[in-house]
């Protein structure tokens, strides 16, 4: 049976109509949203299969969006049509179990049963076993740049399917809108379309392979990767030679502003960072933590989430600081923070306090609401009428006997500590995290 024919079979793209109905996402150019796609497929289905088949569908412009970067810089990304991402999420369907055995143990990056956890666990475990001179190797624009000539020549070597490798290439070329205006493409594969992943892992699996033929220990989630040696020296000659592969023969190029030789200390990868340990049993031994720049924007999101001019109801504030905090705690599960963690809890329920403050607005609200919770009607009226500002307030004895721990936790309110204990309930063990050796 052809590949084509495999991609257009009814319950391969069944399953892929769930899977981009579930991932929701933005509309693209056409303005069609994944709600009205059963609708939009019951009508048009059937000649856009019959225009696969014989080789003439054109897939629609993707739709330019510029985000901005956490450490500065933009990144494009590209949102295909809803129709098209079935059709792209069909084909990867496809080619993801014809390709994923081929790929290295230590490629983690959009792969079932993979995940940045054990990216990272990985990375510690080299780095203990005493590889602590770390090539920390940056790919300049990788999904902007890649060379479509050198990716269908990688595709060819296992697809000999004629009309898939046509459609594949219409995707790669299909023109990208801007601002409203249309720009033809004749290289990079923009992130944000459902084959993009397993395309950059193909390409990506020639450096794999190369630093396997060497014997080099490394980690790689899509485009980020490192590699671990054991000297200063050893580490600028792979960093060079490295380089060279990479620009000669992958037709990528390696950005020299942000790639660099590092120790432990100064290692930062997937938000986690690295930490010796105070154990003199331990020396030379390292701990994950939160990188700087992670702990900062999650601070950010706090703040704006508590922000007290946003308009929200205390329980919905509550319930998207609870989600955010479950999701974060759970990502940085493995981070030695539980010391920062009660330090942050308490900035977060006087932000929360401040929230209510500026909630009851009016002096009598506000003593009446102190009353409600306990106070005297002589201290509730005292501190009703207060000059001191809202922050000084939100921190003040009155507050944190009033709008108390447990009262916020009774309102939903789980704080980062409390899931960081829960979290170790969930934290697999030694057998469930499969790590891999050379």
């Amino acid at each position: 049976m052809e590949l084509i024919t495999k991609v257009l079979d009814y319950s391969n793209v069944n399953r892929a109509f769930k899977q981009v109905v579930s991932n929701k996402g933005s509309k693209g150019v056409d303005g069609i949203t994944t709600q009205e796609l059963r609708a939009y497929m019951q009508e048009n289905w059937s000649r856009i299969e019959r225009e696969i088949t014989n080789g003439h569908y054109l897939p629609q412009a993707v739709l330019g969006v510029e985000i901005l970067k956490p450490n500065g810089g933009k990144r494009l990304l590209g949102i295909p049509t809803v129709i098209d991402r079935l059709i792209q999420q069909a084909i990867h369907q496809v080619l993801q179990p014809m390709y994923d055995y081929e790929f290295s143990d230590f490629s983690y990056g959009f792969r079932k049963g993979r995940n940045a956890h054990q990216a990272v666990l990985q990375a510690q475990s080299y780095i203990n076993e005493g590889y602590q001179d770390i090539i920390d190797l940056d790919l300049k624009k990788f999904f902007d740049i890649v060379n479509h000539d050198y990716l269908m020549s990688l595709l060819n070597r296992k697809i000999k399917d004629r009309m898939l490798m046509k459609l594949i290439r219409r995707y790669l070329q299909s023109d990208i809108m801007i601002g409203g205006l249309s720009e033809q493409r004749s290289k990079g594969t923009p992130q944000g379309s459902p084959l993009s992943p397993l395309l950059s892992n193909i390409i990506l699996n020639e450096l794999d392979k190369e630093l396997t033929k060497r014997g080099l220990r490394f980690v790689r989630y899509a485009d980020d990767f490192s590699i671990f040696v054991k000297s200063k020296r050893s580490a600028q000659r792979v960093k060079g030679s490295i380089t060279k592969f990479i620009e000669t023969k992958l037709h990528l190029r390696v950005n020299e502003d942000k790639s660099t030789i590092c120790r432990p200390v100064n290692y930062f990868t997937l938000g986690y960072g690295f930490v010796s340990t105070y154990n003199k049993d331990e020396k030379g031994k390292y701990r994950l933590r939160v990188s700087p720049n992670s702990f900062k924007t999650m601070k950010q999101r706090v703040k704006q989430i508590t922000r007290k001019t946003l308009a929200l109801s205390f329980d919905q504030r509550i319930a998207k600081l609870t989600a955010f905090t479950r999701g974060w705690v759970n990502y940085y599960k493995f981070a030695n923070i539980s010391t920062k963690l009660k330090e942050l809890d308490a900035w977060v329920h006087n932000r929360l306090r401040y929230c209510i403050w500026k909630h009851w607005k009016k002096p009598n609200k506000r003593m009446r609401s102190f009353i409600r919770l306990g106070i005297t009607k002589g201290q509730a009226y005292a501190w009703s009428r207060s000059r001191m500002g809202g922050w000084a307030i939100a921190q003040s004895p009155i507050m944190k006997t009033t709008i108390t721990v447990s009262r916020l936790a009774k309102r939903g309110y789980l704080c980062f500590s409390v899931q960081f204990q829960k979290s170790f309930s969930s934290k697999p063990n030694d057998t469930q995290i499969k790590l891999s050796f050379v």
